[in-house]
């Protein structure tokens, strides 16, 4: 059987800094993607923010001989989600793979949240996956 490629194809990963999200953006580069690896950068619990997670991945796959580049804009928002596939577009020209994989942890059942910490839930892992 052959092995499943990726050549000339550019990929999206939100929240590859970690986790799955990293093993999809290496998986991705390895056969063949252009991949923008996409992370905010902050904690499980969504506070803070940092580029290191996104610039690090990025710099594992061209170390690897892949095609990479960070970016640690907020999927949770229009202007963050605008700004991944601009980073996409004007780095590779195109999109052609999106893997919606950011998403953070609020260790509390649904009647112990706040809404400020139920609207961070909505914002990355349902509006952070819809235009």
């Amino acid at each position: 059987m052959a092995e499943l490629r990726f050549d000339g194809r550019v990929a999206i990963v939100t929240g590859a800094g970690l986790g799955l999200g990293r093993s999809h953006a290496l998986d991705l580069a390895a056969r063949g993607a252009k991949v923008v690896v996409n992370d905010l950068g902050g904690a499980l619990d969504g506070t803070g923010a940092s580029s290191g997670p996104a610039s690090d991945v990025a710099e594992e796959i061209r170390k690897s001989g892949g095609a990479a580049v960070p970016n640690s804009a907020n999927v949770a928002t229009p202007e963050g989600a605008a700004a991944i596939v601009a980073t996409a577009v004007s780095e590779f020209g195109r999109v052609d793979i999106v893997v919606n994989n950011a998403g953070i942890l609020r260790d509390k059942s649904f009647l112990k949240m706040t809404p400020a910490e139920f609207d961070a839930v909505l914002g990355v892992h349902l509006r952070g996956h819809c235009p």
